[in-house]
């Protein structure tokens, strides 16, 4: 998880006001995800959107939480919110009720997708035609294997509800970007059993293969600064 503090020192250093955010959208109740959610959401006083089951499960994580900004969102719901379409979908994850998001406003359409074990059928229909989109590349299955993780472990990780592998991101990639995606961000990765390297290269790799051409393809680093990318 994010400091509110690093949270919003980063808004501010590419330029943007905290006071235009209008609303939070939580994928899941792990704390990697959640630690600075409090804060933030006592600071805004904005809508927070979370399922109904992830609400359950990180309501007393979070502190004192204004009643009227809890908000549970339904898999498949959509919310509208000064002309910006929200959509949860539902992604294989070992939390209560895990999704990812689709945003879309007038022709473009991103997609948020992380924490996920696989990209099964369902999901990868859900985010085809999307101009940009966040894909989990968590690990490097060779290092992960041979690193220094308990065996159950690895086994979560590597398992259907685990994270993301960077060959399995990799064929997402070159599937989405068959379909038109011009941008894929790479986040997520460990710290311990990836590299930005690796990830990058097992994707364009991927991409290439299909003859696509003209994409943007970077990796979201850890513990780095960030930047502005337009869609």
């Amino acid at each position: 998880g994010v400091s509110m503090k690093r949270i919003f020192a980063e808004i501010e250093r590419i330029g943007k006001s905290i006071e235009k955010i209008k609303a939070v959208f939580v994928t899941h109740e792990h704390s990697d995800h959640i630690n600075g959610l409090g804060p933030v959401a006592r600071r805004l006083r904005v809508p927070v959107y979370a399922t109904k089951k992830t609400w359950y499960a990180m309501y007393r994580a979070l502190g004192k939480i204004e009643k009227d900004k809890i908000m549970p969102v339904e898999i498949g719901e959509t919310i509208e919110i000064d002309g910006l379409a929200v959509t949860a979908f539902g992604i294989p994850h070992d939390a209560v009720q895990p999704c990812g998001y689709t945003f879309c406003s007038g022709r473009k359409k991103i997609t948020v997708a992380t924490d996920m074990g696989e990209v099964c059928d369902e999901v990868l229909k859900i985010m085809c035609g999307s101009d940009g989109v966040l894909l989990e590349s968590n690990h490097d299955i060779n290092m992960l294997m041979q690193g220094s993780y308990p065996y159950y472990l690895k086994q979560r990780i590597r398992g259907k509800n685990g994270h993301l592998s960077n060959d399995d991101a990799a064929a997402a990639a070159a599937k989405l970007t068959a379909e038109g995606t011009k941008t894929i961000l790479l986040g997520h990765l460990s710290g311990e059993n990836n590299t930005s390297e690796i990830a990058l290269t097992t994707s364009f790799e991927a991409i290439e293969k299909t003859g696509v051409r003209d994409i943007r393809l970077e990796v979201i680093e850890r513990g780095k600064e960030g930047k502005l990318i337009k869609i």
